[in-house]
């Protein structure tokens, strides 16, 4: 198989960076390439087309290619749950739920490799080139023996692999070096290195290079500098950084908290707000003064009422109900919303399980087993949205009634249901869309609301899909002027 294997010294190194950077790159050149990462764990997930759940990491990195994302390309998902270890998502679908020691001593090495080698297999079968991500470390040594992520998969595809350190954490030498000690004879597979997220002159860490190059005897093919100006969709909790600050003159800036949840999922739901030039974005967490903000986003979550439970816990829910600005849930922030959670069977807490919620809008939300998960494609029906189209995607147990005329549905969907619902000012609204602030028109829509509220002007739509754009294109830019190119296309030929 014709392609490369991007593994890190440790997890958030930069994998999914360099990944997405080196899709772009070959796709410049005119190769059909697929992503691939044998299994995700992340509760943000992408919906394919056809339904299916894969990593967002490669849909962002399928994106970035110019290709269709498929559930083959992520074939494993771990979607972590609350006490009960993970959900696994094969090819897409939710197989079932798992410890961690059953996943990795009756999975792994059975139906998981077998999954792995089917995912491969298509795309030897259907692209000229494969870019793989890694997971985590290679050094793992008390899990190599049944790890299908890294030097299994590596083997299993026969490329070659770079490896990624995060110079940024410190240490980046001894993580060089005691990485490649541990990875015994499938060290001769790594064939470059890469710095990630270098801070400072390039110039003052040219005697860095050669001492590991001469020490490793291994290229180092690239130091990639700490890059504030590209913005990629971040894979799980890890990368998850809303420290957004706008150019907007203090005062005259749209103030956004994001409700920091312990199970918090799909997080890029809010990440799209950073592309607009007046709104800065930051955490609410358990001691954050509310009233520094002008409007609240409650994110979606892997447990409603586990989250719900620890905003009650916490006093932030007591704080919410007492909110006056803005409040916007998205599918389990959604949930929280409303008046009353039930889950009967257990699907999301317990059995039997009744929650008071925040009571923000006269809802009840009754959990069932069946998941929902699907692309969506909507039109407005409340007066500030009507006939608006949006698209968006759905991941979510349960069914979220209205109570009352006090609020209006946001949407109908095609087959002609109501979804999410909403105050007539917005004030108060939620949705099981995620990806519904990705629809400019609506985004603009609910801003401009706030700002008017402010008392401040209005803004024009911003185009985010040509934002992503520029962003992907501007990170290989970055690859090109950083990494040595050749050098990976002459590894990739195997050449070297």
């Amino acid at each position: 198989m014709q392609g490369i294997m991007i593994q890190g010294c440790s997890s958030d190194a930069g994998k999914s960076y360099v990944a997405t950077a080196l899709c772009r790159v070959l796709a410049d050149k005119g190769f059909h390439v697929s992503p691939f990462k044998s299994q995700n764990m992340a509760n943000n997930s992408y919906v394919t087309w056809d339904g299916g759940e894969i990593g967002r990491a490669q849909g962002v990195q399928a994106e970035a290619a110019g290709v269709r994302p498929e559930t083959y390309m992520n074939p494993i998902l771990l979607k972590p749950r609350q006490e009960t270890g993970s959900e696994i998502v094969l090819f897409g679908q939710v197989l079932k739920t798992m410890p961690g020691s059953e996943y990795h001593r009756n999975f792994t090495l059975t139906e998981g490799l077998q999954a792995v080698r089917k995912g491969l297999q298509i795309i030897a079968e259907n692209y000229d080139m494969i870019v793989i991500e890694g997971a985590g470390s290679p050094a793992e040594v008390n899990l190599n023996a049944r790890e299908i992520v890294n030097m299994r998969v590596a083997r299993e595809a026969d490329v070659p692999v770079l490896l990624v350190v995060d110079i940024n954490r410190g240490g980046s030498f001894a993580s060089i070096v005691g990485t490649l000690e541990l990875l015994g004879e499938d060290r001769q597979r790594v064939k470059g290195l890469i710095f990630n997220q270098f801070r400072g002159d390039l110039s003052l860490f040219a005697d860095g290079v050669r001492w590991i190059e001469d020490y490793t005897g291994i290229k180092v093919v690239g130091v990639l500098p700490y890059l504030e100006d590209v913005h990629i969709e971040g894979e799980d909790s890890l990368s998850i950084n809303f420290q957004h600050i706008s150019a907007a003159r203090p005062g005259q800036a749209v103030e956004l908290g994001i409700v920091r949840l312990p199970y918090i999922s799909n997080h890029t739901d809010m990440e799209i707000f950073q592309y607009e030039p007046d709104v800065n974005i930051r955490f609410v967490d358990d001691f954050t003064a509310l009233e520094s903000f002008d409007a609240i986003i409650i994110p979606g979550t892997k447990s409603t009422i586990g989250d719900l439970l620890h905003l009650e816990q916490s006093g932030l829910a007591a704080r919410l109900r007492a909110y006056q600005g803005f409040v916007f849930g998205i599918c389990g922030g959604y949930q929280m919303l409303g008046r009353q959670l039930i889950d009967e069977e257990g699907v999301d807490f317990q059995p039997g399980a009744v929650k008071e919620g925040l009571g923000l809008l006269p809802t009840t939300t009754r959990f069932q087993a069946k998941k929902a998960v699907s692309q969506v494609q909507a039109v407005g029906c409340h007066p500030l949205t009507a006939q608006m189209p949006v698209t968006g995607y759905e991941i979510h147990l349960g069914c979220t009634e209205i109570e009352s005329a006090a609020v209006q549905p946001l949407w109908q969907l095609a087959e002609g249901l109501p979804e999410g619902a909403a105050t007539a000012d917005l004030r108060r609204a939620g949705s099981y869309l995620h990806n519904v602030f990705h629809n400019d028109n609506f985004r603009t829509v609910w801003l401009n609301q706030i700002r008017r509220a402010k008392g401040l002007p209005e803004r024009p739509l911003v185009d985010t899909q040509a934002q992503k754009e520029a962003q992907y294109q501007r990170l290989a830019d970055y690859a090109r002027q950083y990494l040595d190119i050749d050098y990976i296309m002459s590894i990739i030929n195997k050449e070297v």
